[in-house]
């Protein structure tokens, strides 16, 4: 689901327990070196806008912050709220399952929303 669209940049909501966004360049660079350098900058904002709120709104442990393409090699950042009691913490998402969670937070709908007029507002 796309929560957000930009001429240069959208970003995306990555199904998961925890909150995660992913930010794609609408050209498919390969590497982050590959996007002009005023890209760059506005990817950097919108990311940091967003761990903001991330920890603003859910109060996460930690926001881990990844840009990989090995599988997908078009230039894609992603924003994850972590929590102790996640299904992988301390392990990546990606890493081996360490528990069975039920985390308990706020509706993401509001969260979205802030994301989108923080970034309206950049």
């Amino acid at each position: 689901m796309i929560i957000y669209t930009h001429a240069d940049f959208y970003i995306e909501v990555h199904q998961s327990e925890i909150p995660w966004l992913k930010l794609f360049t609408t050209v498919p660079y390969k590497e982050l070196t590959d996007a002009p350098k005023a890209l760059r900058m506005m990817l950097y904002e919108a990311v940091e806008t967003i761990e903001m709120l991330m920890r603003e709104y859910y109060q996460p442990e930690k926001i881990n912050i990844a840009a990989f393409g090995n599988y997908l090699p078009h230039l894609h950042l992603h924003v994850m709220a972590r929590f102790k009691e996640d299904s992988y913490f301390p392990e990546p998402m990606w890493g081996v399952k360490q528990r069975e969670a039920a985390l308990k937070l706020p509706p993401c709908e509001p969260f979205y929303k802030k994301v989108q007029k923080a970034l309206q507002e950049l």
